[in-house]
């Protein structure tokens, strides 16, 4: 009877066990898929829920016809400058061996040739962009006299990569362009201007102290605080699953995986070290990123620092409804900031 009852609870024990193995496969599994339909471009593609999520953020957006008007004439206009701007494909290789590509677009020269322009800008775009989103802000850039920079960020566009970088990694590859610039230019004054994932890697950089004091000013539109806080609201969202103990469980996943943790992908640990001035931008209507993100980041900031919110935008939208406000700030707080530095 007793060796019965042993034998009983021995068996209890292996399915016990087994069970446990199977559950704890399975939640890895889950974890796994996760960390790559949020940070692995060609598998978000291949997934049925890609294009609702796709759908869903793009009627999130605000469709009002002055939107929609300036966004349309921004574009005519960006294919008409692209048309005689003179560009080149630029490439680095980070040190894990990927190669990255930009596009560099030149000014042209302004008044006497022994004052070429040393006014440089570097572009960064948003999550599972491209650079070629960014060309609007280099065609304005590039009337007002500056030597432009617009890579494709780890993993997406043209450059290479196995998980993007969601600020953090990129915001040590952008350190490369940096150096880039420097090498055409070592008297260079550099803008870093980021919408959304790329304002957030922007913000990263000033929080490092190997940033070169040649970059003078920042311009983050729409940035995050953190990543970490990012990933659990969008696997909320998109997926309809806990943020807890999921985005920890995808931290060590990707740790694994990427070799970066997004507990690290702070910008807002990194405005609070942060001596390069900064504009800091976001539409009062976002669904994607809070505008109340951007307040933090202001408030956290030891900078100098300015604010701008335009009312009735959305996600990245600051620019078409209000573009008068939008640019005419940024050029007010450049010319002030870069004026400072000469």
């Amino acid at each position: 009877m007793r060796e019965n009852r042993h034998k009983k609870q021995k068996k209890i024990v292996i399915i016990s066990f087994a069970a446990a193995s199977v559950l704890l496969t399975c939640y890895f599994i889950l974890v796994n898929s996760l960390v790559s339909a949020a940070l692995v471009p060609s598998f978000m593609e291949n997934l049925e829920a890609f294009q609702r999520i796709t759908d869903e953020s793009y009627a999130a957006q605000v469709q009002t016809s002055d939107i929609k008007m300036n966004r349309s004439k921004s574009l005519k206009e960006t294919e008409e400058w692209l048309k005689t701007a003179q560009s080149q494909k630029v490439s680095r290789m980070t040190e894990d061996g990927y190669k990255l590509i930009a596009e560099q677009f030149l000014a042209e020269n302004r008044g006497s040739q022994d004052k070429p322009s040393h006014k440089w800008v570097l572009l960064l775009h948003g999550y599972t962009g491209w650079k070629e989103e960014m060309y609007p802000f280099a065609r304005w850039y590039h009337q007002e006299g500056f030597h432009i920079l617009a890579p494709d960020l780890r993993c997406q566009g043209e450059s290479q990569g196995d998980f993007i970088g969601m600020g953090w990694t990129d915001h040590f590859d952008c350190l490369l362009w940096i150096d880039y610039i420097l090498s055409q230019d070592k008297d260079a004054q550099i803008v870093l201007h980021g919408q959304s994932m790329g304002a957030a890697a922007a913000l990263m950089m000033t929080g490092d102290e190997m940033l070169p004091r040649n970059v003078r000013a920042v311009v983050s539109d729409c940035a995050y605080t953190d990543a970490y806080s990012m990933f659990g609201e969008k696997i909320k969202e998109w997926f309809g699953l806990p943020a807890f103990p999921l985005v920890d469980s995808a931290c060590l996943v990707l740790k694994l995986r990427g070799g970066y943790n997004l507990k690290d992908a702070s910008a807002l640990d990194a405005v609070k070290k942060s001596r390069v001035p900064t504009l800091f931008i976001h539409g009062d209507e976002d669904a994607m990123i809070s505008v109340g993100m951007t307040e933090k980041l202001f408030e956290a900031a030891i900078c100098q620092k300015e604010l701008l919110i335009v009312e009735g935008a959305g996600h990245g939208q600051s620019q078409d409804k209000e573009p008068d406000t939008y640019f005419g700030k940024i050029r007010e707080f450049l010319e002030k900031n870069l004026a400072k530095s000469q």
